[in-house]
């Protein structure tokens, strides 16, 4: 058997009235708590709020037993150092009902965010009259509990048109880019001025003619000579 966990969707806030006149602090703190928690739905769940909405009406008229009236103290902190007070119940009940009621049943509440969420649904007046008339919230007496009558009908389900198929539109293919462009986009590098060799070249080819030049005639001068001893050599000779 699996654990049973309520949902969102099976939670349904109602609005319950309770006349608070001649009822104990206590019992009605304890009943009221109750409620706002869901400990009377089947659905009750510790971590999640399933309760109702609770007006409480008429909170002047409690009443505390004994001698809590004199002798009951409500302690009230500031946060401040030396920032503690204190005021008893007899004068806080003649004073502020309805804080009176509120702080008992708050203290009735767990002590956490959930607790608080809670409180938001408790509305209490110190008179017969409340401005949720809209809500149309149902009388509850002490120590009844509210009837349970199942969980809330699911909405039925719209079933959704069938939507027309969608045309498919031919994309045209994206521009190329142009190439002027492109040129426009990179940065031109600045030409470097061509190197001039010609120039250079041609003093080291007049040299050399030049050379070519004053070797010639020496290598004729030197044969003409050699062919003339030699002729001289065989004249002797003969």
């Amino acid at each position: 058997m699996k654990t049973y966990t309520p949902r969102p969707r099976d939670i349904e806030r109602r609005w319950y009235v309770i006349d608070a006149s001649g009822a104990v602090l206590g019992r009605l703190a304890s009943e009221v708590a109750a409620i706002l928690r869901g400990k009377h739905k089947p659905i009750f769940a510790p971590h999640m709020d399933t309760g109702d909405n609770v007006i409480v009406v008429n909170a002047a008229g409690v009443r505390l037993t004994g001698g809590k009236l004199e002798t009951k103290v409500a302690y009230r902190h500031s946060g401040y150092p030396g920032g503690l007070t204190e005021i008893k119940y007899a004068r806080l009940l003649a004073e502020k009902p309805a804080y009176a009621v509120e702080k008992a049943i708050r203290g009735m509440l767990p002590k956490n965010r959930l607790g608080r969420a809670m409180a938001k649904k408790l509305q209490v007046y110190a008179g017969p009259e409340h401005p949720h008339r809209a809500q149309k919230p149902q009388p509850l007496k002490l120590g009844e509990v509210p009837k349970w009558e199942g969980l809330p009908e699911p909405k039925p389900k719209v079933a959704a048109e069938p939507k027309a198929p969608k045309k498919r539109v031919a994309r045209k293919p994206a521009a190329k880019p142009v190439a002027a462009k492109k040129a426009a986009a990179k940065p031109v590098a600045a030409k470097k001025p061509a190197a001039k060799a010609a120039p250079a070249k041609a003093p080291a080819a007049k040299k050399t003619t030049a050379k070519a030049k004053e070797t010639t005639p020496k290598r004729t001068t030197v044969r003409s000579t050699a062919k003339r001893l030699t002729a001289r050599r065989a004249k002797k000779e003969e």
